[in-house]
């Protein structure tokens, strides 16, 4: 290896951590300099990976005791290039999912580095493990018994807690690290075993996150040459418009094919309707059913169905006379006055009143 190969490393190294502390220290990532800065952070990481292995940086016939305390800070290039690729901002579904995918093979190349000189720890030897096993359901903890999983989370924050408090020392007390090798590689070693911690957690968000978009569904092709108009709201004339929600269901939509099976049961939703006039009227239409008849027409309806009581008020009140040639119906009024009489006399005033006698 030539002095100015390990040189050109360490500049390309450096312009990529002075890019990606500047991402880092940026509020807003939606901003075109945030975004130009990741894209130029992401190439530089890129050139000092591709560096790395031309020259043969790191070799699996070499033991982590055979590289210099200097080069262990490149080990962690593929990881930051993971956690860089993750930051780019993306609404194409298909555009999103392919970063997660890169990202992905970005954080496996960190770990099989890592794994190689044995510099993962035994928990941690165990997650890789596991996330080789099975991708797509890859989780830092079980998903079966809460409370352990609540456990292990716990206790791996306070790994990375602990870690992050040794790192965030030695670089507040660069001066420690100025003529003691030994202290510059132990910080090197903690800052891989740091972000193996957060990698792991990066590694089970992708998974949810792929996850969800496998379950998004797939976008329609774009055919200009097609008769069905871009515009679910667009009739089948270019002049027409319609508000309706159910145009897409009248067999206007995305719905092809017959609408009723050879039994007669339906295929896909369909609308009856009777002319296109008629559809235009029953778009102003009130929300409510309108009568179909007068109010004469059914107090009519109503007497010959026998539901209308007649008589009563005033006129209820005044007997009609009687005929006095009209010696049957005096003899009725008469047996009727007798029978009054003699159940007036059977029942006293007040004789059915017995609940309140003393």
């Amino acid at each position: 290896m030539s002095d100015d190969e390990p040189k050109s490393i360490r500049a390309l190294f450096l312009t990529a951590e002075r890019l990606r502390n500047q991402i880092s220290n940026a509020y807003d990532s939606s901003t075109p300099t945030y975004q130009e800065n990741l894209s130029a952070a992401i190439a530089t990481y890129e050139s000092c990976l591709t560096l790395s292995e031309q020259v043969s940086l790191f070799s699996p016939n070499e033991s982590l005791d055979d590289i210099s305390s200097s080069d262990l800070q490149y080990m962690s290039i593929a990881y930051q290039l993971a956690d860089l690729v993750q930051k780019i901002r993306s609404t194409d579904i298909a555009e999103r999912k392919e970063n997660l995918l890169k990202a992905r093979e970005y954080y496996e190349r960190f770990y099989k580095l890592l794994d190689v000189y044995d510099i993962l720890s035994k928990s941690d030897t165990k997650l890789w493990e596991s996330y080789l096993e099975d991708k797509a359901q890859f989780s830092t903890a079980s998903t079966r018994d809460a409370a352990a999983r609540r456990e292990t989370k716990i206790a791996r924050f306070r790994e990375e807690k602990e870690l992050k408090k040794k790192i965030d020392y030695i670089h507040a007390n660069p001066k420690l690290a100025e003529n003691d090798e030994q202290l510059v590689r132990s910080l090197h070693l903690t800052n891989l075993t740091f972000q193996s911690h957060q990698g792991f957690a990066a590694l089970e968000s992708l998974a949810q996150e792929l996850h969800i978009i496998s379950l998004a569904p797939p976008p329609q092709p774009a055919n200009p040459s097609s008769s069905t108009p871009s515009d679910a709201r667009e009739g089948s004339r270019g002049d027409a418009y319609s508000e309706r929600l159910d145009t897409s269901l009248g067999g206007l939509g995305n719905y092809s094919g017959p609408i009723l099976s050879s039994s007669g049961k339906p295929l896909r939703p369909f609308t009856l309707t009777d002319n296109r006039a008629q559809l235009r009227k029953n778009v102003f239409r009130p929300d409510h059913n309108l009568p179909t008849m007068s109010i004469d027409d059914y107090l009519e309806e109503e007497k010959k169905r026998g539901g209308i009581i007649e008589g009563g008020g005033e006129q209820s009140g005044i007997r009609p006379e009687v005929d006095e040639d009209d010696f049957d119906k005096a003899d009725e009024e008469t047996m009727k006055a007798r029978a009054w009489d003699e159940y007036v006399e059977e029942n006293p005033k007040g004789s059915g009143n017995t609940l309140n006698r003393g």
